[in-house]
């Protein structure tokens, strides 16, 4: 694990330590959207009427700084959600990222496609707090988890009908997906350099374990690239950055689509 994912964790184990202490499991238990039935993100990646992005909301980042400090949940959200998005991807880490459960919780009650909860998950408590703030999704990082930990993690997730989201950097680490993953995230960027590498996600592609959906992520910020990796064998593509750093995110979402509908059709 490089610097920053470390500290990250190790953070993220003191403040899921401290959350027990506010709020046990069995009140997570109760909360309202606890007994709601979760969509399913594979599902809507491969629905012919959606554009298979998944569409992030994301305040800031460690190494980009501030990305956008003024779009709302409710704005941005809703604007992914009419022009056809898939899913939604909500970063909730307050400390590194800017986010929070609130953010999933606004997007939850006026969205109706599938959220991924984007966060560092390493505590089953935290699979459950997913599952009451309304998201339908978790990530799990395979950088951050050993494969008995991502197995655990990804059978209590399933058990409570959330879908699980690997995030992988490497072939290696595909030996990390279970049968209770339901989609594998191949990481564009170099954890190292932080160079975005479309023809490694390509080469990993045909590799990805028969039955799991296809997801790239990160460093896609034109619907060409859509397009190549859609013809790779991808099925979603997940996109942070592009859309939350222009002044306008709802209108930037609109013209991509826009512009890779028309790509599309050229095919």
């Amino acid at each position: 694990m490089n610097n920053i994912l470390t500290e990250i964790v190790a953070h993220k184990q003191t403040e899921v330590a401290a959350r027990k202490q506010l709020r046990s499991a069995a009140d997570l238990e109760q909360a309202p959207w606890f007994k709601r039935t979760p969509l399913s993100l594979s599902s809507f990646l491969q629905s012919p009427d959606k554009t298979g992005i998944i569409a992030e909301f994301k305040r800031r980042s460690p190494s980009k700084g501030v990305i956008n400090g003024k779009a709302t949940v409710q704005e941005v959200t809703t604007a992914y959600t009419r022009y056809g998005a898939s899913g939604l991807s909500v970063l909730t880490d307050e400390k590194y990222f800017g986010g929070s459960a609130d953010d999933l919780q606004q997007a939850r009650t006026l969205n109706n496609i599938p959220i991924l909860r984007k966060d560092f998950v390493i505590d089953e408590y935290q699979v459950l707090e997913a599952k009451a703030i309304g998201a339908d999704v978790i990530l799990l990082i395979a950088e951050c988890l050993s494969a008995a930990e991502v197995a655990y993690l990804a059978r209590f997730a399933h058990n409570l009908g959330l879908e699980v989201l690997l995030e992988v950097h490497s072939e290696g680490q595909l030996e990390k997906v279970t049968e209770h993953v339901h989609l594998v995230g191949v990481n564009n960027r170099d954890l190292t350099t932080f160079k975005v590498d479309f023809n490694r996600s390509c080469e990993l592609a045909p590799k990805i374990p028969a039955g799991k959906c296809k997801v790239a992520e990160s460093g896609i910020s034109d619907p060409a690239a859509i397009v190549t990796l859609q013809q790779a064998g991808f099925q979603g593509f997940l996109i942070g950055e592009h859309f939350m750093k222009q002044e306008d995110p709802p209108r930037a979402f609109e013209h991509f689509v826009t512009e890779l509908r028309a790509a599309r059709e050229k095919i």
